[in-house]
């Protein structure tokens, strides 16, 4: 059995060069080649540069005027373009490993699980894959990115354990996925208008629930998100715009009970009806007093629409917190039980671990 090897040279040589070394043995000028080419010198010079490829029609008349055969320019050209081709893949692969300090940054590995990228071994790949999941020619640009210039906020980087570049991924996620999704302009009297049909939804179980909220937010112009919780992130929620007519709400269900994530969507639907188009919100440790105002207000919403505030007064100062109480008042009010418990925990009337039994948890499911 033989083998053929072949060998290629690193160097991009142009076929012009060859043709100037040709025309000039043949005591020809370029002007002259030119004119018998019936071509125009313009043409013919950026040949001799390498910047224009001698197409098969070039390479015949060749054949004719100088006596070199037209398979050899065609060869010499294919050449040279491979050659060209080896050198930028060089490049390429050398760019892609400078980057692979970002590999385990943006989480890689973690994507990989929960199977939004494909799997690869060498470093190089594992940064393409990251580039494509970004859309990015170089990971160096996704900070300068507004979609996720707050993920680098120095008030998110001061908090312990958080991680920029894990929130800038996990923020991906959700956009990807939105831009998936078919949703109506964007209305604020529509939403206004759901609201209180959402609000029934919190007495059904989430095979029951959750294609019609997807459809009611869609129909107001809002993609809701629902992604596994990222590590390194300190994130429980997001909200953000894809242009004036398109809100996304991103939400994890990271704490499982149910009361937490219907005063977690309340909350975020705060932030669209209350949020400029530009603003992007991050549900987390801020320290940034405009954050805090805005989470107040969010709060505030996410509260009163789910429990008007007269109703909670005239509840608490009541004072009977019991099991069979609970139950009544919720369903006066056209609510699951759990969120009146989980109000009376957070709002210090009821010790965590009470009534925790009218409490529902949500799991995920592949």
């Amino acid at each position: 059995m033989v083998i053929e090897q072949h060998m290629h040279s690193d160097l991009a040589i142009p076929p012009g060069e060859y043709l100037e070394e040709v025309i000039s043995a043949l005591g020809m000028t370029k002007d002259e080649l030119a004119r018998r080419m019936d071509r125009p010198a313009p043409k013919l010079s950026a040949i001799f540069k390498g910047h224009k490829a001698i197409t098969p029609d070039t390479a015949l008349r060749l054949e004719k005027v100088v006596g070199v055969p037209a398979h050899i320019w065609t060869g010499l050209e294919a050449e040279y373009r491979l050659a060209l081709a080896r050198i930028q893949d060089t490049k390429e692969h050398e760019r892609l490993k400078a980057e692979a300090r970002f590999v385990t940054r943006y989480r890689y590995a973690e994507l990989v699980r929960m199977g939004i990228v494909e799997k690869h071994t060498r470093p190089a790949d594992k940064v393409l894959a990251l580039q494509i999941f970004f859309g990015v020619t170089s990971l160096e640009t996704v900070p300068s990115l507004r979609r996720y210039q707050p993920a680098f906020r120095s008030s998110w980087k001061a908090t312990k354990g958080n991680k920029p570049e894990a929130i800038a991924s996990w923020l991906r996620m959700g956009e990807r996925a939105a831009a998936r999704m078919h949703c109506a302009p964007f209305r604020r009297a529509t939403l206004e208008k759901t609201v209180g049909t959402i609000r029934a939804m919190t007495r059904q179980p989430p095979e029951r629930f959750q294609d019609a909220l997807y459809k009611l937010l869609a129909a107001s112009g809002i993609a809701l998100v629902i992604c596994p919780h990222m590590p390194s992130t300190g994130i429980h929620g997001a909200t953000f715009w894809m242009g004036h007519e398109k809100a996304v709400i991103m939400m994890t269900i990271r704490y499982k009970w149910a009361d937490i994530f219907w005063f977690s969507l309340y909350h975020e639907l705060g932030h669209v009806l209350w949020d400029g188009c530009s603003t992007v919100v991050l549900e987390g440790k801020d320290g940034d007093t405009r954050f805090t105002k805005r989470e107040a207000r969010a709060n505030r919403y996410a509260a009163n629409t789910l429990i008007p505030a007269k109703a909670m007064k005239a509840f608490v100062d009541d004072g009977r917190y019991y099991d069979d109480d609970i139950q009544c008042f919720a369903d006066r009010l056209g609510i699951d039980p759990g969120i009146v418990v989980g109000r009376l925990q957070n709002d210090g009337l009821l010790e965590p671990s009470w009534h925790n039994d009218l409490r529902k948890r949500f799991e995920w499911k592949k």
